[in-house]
């Protein structure tokens, strides 16, 4: 990661791998980043020491990577203006939906890698998954990996289409594991616990249940098992659930999660 990486967008996902780049060893002044909001620039100078550039310009070109951390609704805008300054560079792509068929024709160029991360990747606990474009090279997807490990674990799909899928799960997760901990906290305090208290407990057993399941080679299934004794305390709770469905309601959530992304890509992915 010796040369100049680029950051379209230098908002909270650019910003957790830029700091992991740091971390990492790159200097600031290897890191450029083009961000229109003088708020986001103020911040990133305060965080990172970086002067980010209000609009694109040929600073650019000397970027060998691209990290495109727009919204999909502002993409094709955006790539339309850097296109000049960037067609010798591998472009990397973190916005949900925008499909590689697109990118590459708004940027006139093949080297393009697709990824989701999620917003674990803030403290260098994320998930990221990367799809390359049948023009990026041994090379390309080596860098592209280590630029993404300092934001977690990482790994590649066969298929772009999988993406929509990795959207729902673990891109959009975060948020799920959140509205249970919300979940969780108001029925603790519904039950007599303070609420700081049922909180620390709900965040506590997400984080534990989620080393668990990392250390056993067990199925989430079995583990489930074994702490839902017949007659006891989980088995009236999950037992409940089923009754509501709660299983298939959670499911259907997640297919309209990843037909949302598809929905996206129809809709800011035009290569028209």
């Amino acid at each position: 990661m010796t040369q100049t990486i680029a950051f379209i967008g230098g908002g909270n996902m650019a910003s957790a791998i830029i700091g992991g780049l740091i971390k990492q060893g790159m200097t600031a002044s290897d890191i450029l980043v083009v961000e229109p909001y003088e708020e986001a620039r103020t911040k990133l100078k305060e965080l990172f020491g970086i002067d980010a550039l209000s609009a694109p310009g040929p600073e650019l070109a000397r970027a060998g990577l691209i990290v495109w951390a727009v919204k999909p609704q502002t993409f094709k805008d955006a790539a339309l203006q850097t296109k000049a300054y960037t067609a010798n560079a591998l472009h990397l792509s973190v916005a949900a939906g925008i499909r590689s068929d697109s990118v590459a024709a708004w940027l006139g160029n093949e080297r393009i890698i697709r990824c989701m991360p999620n917003t674990p990747a803030l403290i260098g606990k994320g998930i990221t998954a990367l799809y390359p474009r049948a023009g990026v090279n041994a090379a390309d997807r080596q860098w592209a990996g280590e630029v993404i490990a300092t934001t977690g674990q990482f790994l590649w799909l066969e298929r772009e289409e999988q993406l929509d899928a990795v959207t729902a799960i673990s891109g959009s997760g975060p948020a799920y594991m959140f509205y249970f901990m919300e979940a969780m906290t108001a029925a603790g305090a519904e039950m007599g616990l303070p609420a700081e208290q049922a909180y620390q407990l709900a965040v506590a057993t997400f984080i534990g249940a989620g080393e668990l399941a990392r250390a056993s080679t067990e199925s989430p299934e079995v583990l489930r098992q074994r702490v839902t004794s017949k007659g006891g305390t989980t088995y009236a709770a999950i037992t409940s659930m089923d009754e509501s469905g709660v299983k298939a309601l959670f499911a259907k959530a997640l297919h309209a999660a990843r037909n949302r992304a598809k929905e996206m890509g129809d809709e800011f992915g035009s290569a028209a």
